[in-house]
């Protein structure tokens, strides 16, 4: 199976990453949530998931998109986050059509399949909060085990942070951030990722990059009057927002 999250409206990293899946001849491809944010042209997202039969839950932006709320509901504390935050939702919710708001209303927050032996659950943020950020270098691993605990899963696929991660945990249990679609991860790149997971019994997890026209998404977000910092993150793979939200440690990998 094939997981992303966050394709904030990246419509040609989406095509690229659906390129990709049917050449490796997945069995499934799942979405964790937010269709939009950040990017340009919010509707164009939605028929590539149509054809490409993608399985979607609902992420806080996506939330918001359907219920017509304020804010995304990201979860910033940082007035610069927030702000940007505000301008990158203003625009996708005006540019969201209203049958498309319509469809993410029905999504379920959280997802349950079965894959091989494994009893897969997939969330947005955590399994209790759809905005909760889960960082590699903060979250402990015995708090991991109490989610898979009690949430009865030997497998929590989550996104949101915008940077994919690994944990393998006792009992054959683990827990992944599958990266996102929409933006790099603040590592100089400008490829984006997706999860590959196969169970031949056992659990592999695989990070596959993908590239497309990072050039030419930059040139539309700009004829959108898209913020610069946005578009200065597409063109060099280093994060200018959503920098504060970071801790420590995923931040000094960082440019800034």
């Amino acid at each position: 199976m094939a997981v992303f999250g966050g394709i904030y409206n990246n419509y040609l990293a989406l095509e690229a990453a659906l390129r990709d899946v049917r050449a490796r001849g997945v069995d499934a491809v799942y979405c964790l949530g937010d269709l939009g944010a950040f990017g340009p042209y919010p509707d164009r997202v939605y028929p590539l998931m149509y054809d490409g039969s993608v399985e979607c839950n609902q992420g806080n932006y996506d939330n918001s998109l359907a219920n017509d709320l304020a804010d995304c509901q990201c979860g910033y504390t940082d007035p610069r986050d927030n702000h940007f935050a505000r301008i990158s939702y203003e625009y996708t919710y005006t540019h969201t059509s209203p049958a498309n708001r319509a469809w993410l209303r029905t999504l379920p927050e959280q997802r349950r399949i079965q894959l091989g032996r494994y009893r897969v659950l997939m969330c947005h943020g955590s399994p209790r909060r759809m905005n909760e950020f889960l960082w590699e270098s903060t979250t402990p691993t015995h708090f991991l085990e109490h989610l898979a605990e009690r949430h009865e899963a030997d497998v929590i696929l989550a996104t949101h942070t915008g940077i994919k991660w690994h944990r393998r945990l006792s009992g054959d249990r683990h827990f992944v951030n599958v990266g996102v679609l929409g933006r790099p991860e603040n590592d100089g790149r400008t490829e984006v990722w997706y999860a590959l997971l196969e169970a031949r019994p056992g659990l592999t997890v695989e990070f596959v990059p993908v590239a497309y026209d990072h050039g030419r998404l930059a040139k539309e977000m700009r004829e959108e009057r898209l913020p610069e910092e946005f578009v200065e993150t597409v063109l060099t793979g280093w994060w200018t927002t959503c920098l504060e939200v970071l801790p420590s440690k995923e931040r000094r990998r960082g440019k800034w």
